[in-house]
C-alpha cells in the first residue's frame, strides 16, 4: 500500500511540475543537485509531520530531520488533544535533502509524567555532541491552558538523548527553541513567551549547557511561534510563523529587529499539498544558497476547516523552496522547482 501512495504522489508531481514548469522536461538533476520532492515529506504513522529541523548526521553521513509528530489521522480526539501526546519524529537523506524517508521516533529519555507531549525539536551540533532543545509539556490535553516548558537533552547518535536540564526561562509557558552561534562564539537562544502574548525572547549561554535569560522581549510587533535564527547575504535573519504566512526581521546586532514589508509563503502554492499558508520553518543555509523547510495544513486547501472533517484539516505535509535576496528583502517562490544537494557542514 505505502509504495501505491508514493508512486501516486510521485506520478501526481511530476505531472504537476511539467504542467507548470514545461522547461524541466524529465530531468530529475542539475547543476545544482536532485530535483526535490513535492511534498518533500509525509509521516508515514499519523501523516502529523510539523515544526521540522535538519542537520547532518555525521556518523552515518544523512542528512536527519526532526519534526513535531502530531496525531493527524487518530480519531475521536476532542479538541486539541491531537497535538499532545506527541513524540518526535525521525526521516533521513541520502541525496542531499531531495528526497526523505521515515526513519524513527526520538528515544527521548525524559517522560516523568505519565502522559507526556514533545513538541518543536531544535538540534544543533557542537565539539562532537548533539544538543537538543525540545519543548516539553507535561501531560496530554484537549485545550491550551497548561504549562509546557524547554529542556535541554544531548546525544552522540541523534537517535537516543540523555536530559541535561530544564530551562529557567520567562515564563511556564515557553515554546519552540531556536539556538544560533553569535560571532563572538557564544549561544543565543530565541523563543516564544507564550505568557507575553506570543513574543519572542531570548537566553544566552558560553557553552549550551549553563544558560541566563534576558527577560527581555526582542520581537512582540505581532504574535507569533517559531522562530528561526540565521545568518545569509551578511546580515541577521529572523523568521517568524505569523499564522498568515512567514515575518521576515533582519538585524545588525541579533537583539533589534526590524520587520520587512511582506510575509513570505503567505500565499499559496500550486504544488502538491501546497496549496495553504507556509507554517513553523527551518532555514538551512548551504554555502551561498538558503533552503526553507515548512509544513502546510494541506486538507484545509479544500475547505477542511477544523469541524469539517478532521481526518483532512489536521493532516500536514513537509515542504522545501529556496529563499531569494533581492533589495535587501528576503522573497521565495514556492512554486519554483527546487534542485538540492545539502553539503555537510564543516566540523564544529
Amino acid at each position: 500500500m505505502k509504495i501505491h501512495i508514493d508512486l501516486h504522489s510521485y506520478l501526481i508531481s511530476a505531472v504537476i511540475a511539467l504542467l507548470l514548469f514545461p522547461s524541466i522536461g524529465f530531468s530529475q538533476k542539475n547543476s545544482n543537485g536532485n530535483l526535490a520532492a513535492k511534498p518533500l515529506f509525509h509521516d508515514p504513522v499519523y501523516d502529523g509531520a510539523a515544526d521540522p529541523t535538519v542537520i547532518w548526521n555525521r556518523k552515518e553521513k544523512k542528512w536527519f530531520m526532526f519534526y513535531t509528530n502530531r496525531r493527524a489521522s487518530t480519531p475521536g480526539l476532542d479538541g486539541v488533544t491531537w497535538v499532545h501526546g506527541t513524540r518526535i519524529g525521525i526521516a533521513e537523506s541520502s541525496d542531499g535533502g531531495a528526497s526523505w524517508k521515515y526513519r524513527d521516533t526520538c528515544n527521548i529519555r525524559y517522560r516523568p509524567d505519565a502522559g507526556y507531549t514533545h513538541w518543536a525539536p531544535e538540534v544543533v551540533e557542537n565539539k562532537g555532541t548533539y544538543h537538543m532543545f525540545l519543548t516539553y509539556v507535561p501531560g496530554v490535553f484537549s485545550n491550551w491552558s497548561h504549562p509546557r516548558w524547554i529542556i535541554h537533552l544531548t546525544s552522540k547518535n541523534l537517535v537516543d538523548w540523555d536530559f541535561q536540564s530544564k530551562l529557567q526561562l520567562a515564563s511556564e509557558k515557553c515554546i519552540d527553541a531556536c539556538v544560533f552561534r553569535l560571532p563572538d562564539g557564544t549561544w543565543r537562544m530565541y523563543y516564544n513567551n507564550e505568557a507575553d502574548k506570543k513574543s519572542m525572547y531570548f537566553a544566552d549561554s558560553p557553552d549550551l549547557y549553563t544558560w541566563t535569560d534576558s527577560s527581555r522581549k526582542v520581537v512582540g510587533d505581532q504574535g507569533g511561534e517559531g522562530p528561526n535564527v540565521f545568518f545569509w547575504k551578511g546580515i541577521a535573519w529572523m523568521a517568524v510563523d505569523n499564522w498568515n504566512g512567514l515575518g521576515i526581521y533582519s538585524s545588525g546586532d541579533f537583539v533589534t529587529w526590524k520587520r520587512q514589508e511582506k510575509n513570505i509563503l503567505q500565499e499559496p502554492g500550486k504544488g502538491p499539498d501546497d496549496g495553504v499558508k507556509g507554517q513553523h520553518p527551518d532555514i538551512v543555509v548551504n554555502g551561498d544558497r538558503a533552503f526553507i523547510i515548512y509544513f502546510t495544513h494541506f486538507g484545509q486547501a479544500k475547505g477542511y476547516l477544523g469541524v469539517t472533517d478532521f481526518s483532512q484539516s489536521r493532516r500536514s505535509a513537509i515542504q522545501i523552496a529556496e529563499l531569494e535576496y533581492a533589495d535587501r528583502q528576503i522573497v521565495c517562490d514556492r512554486d519554483k522547482p527546487v534542485f538540492v544537494n545539502l553539503m555537510p557542514p564543516p566540523r564544529k
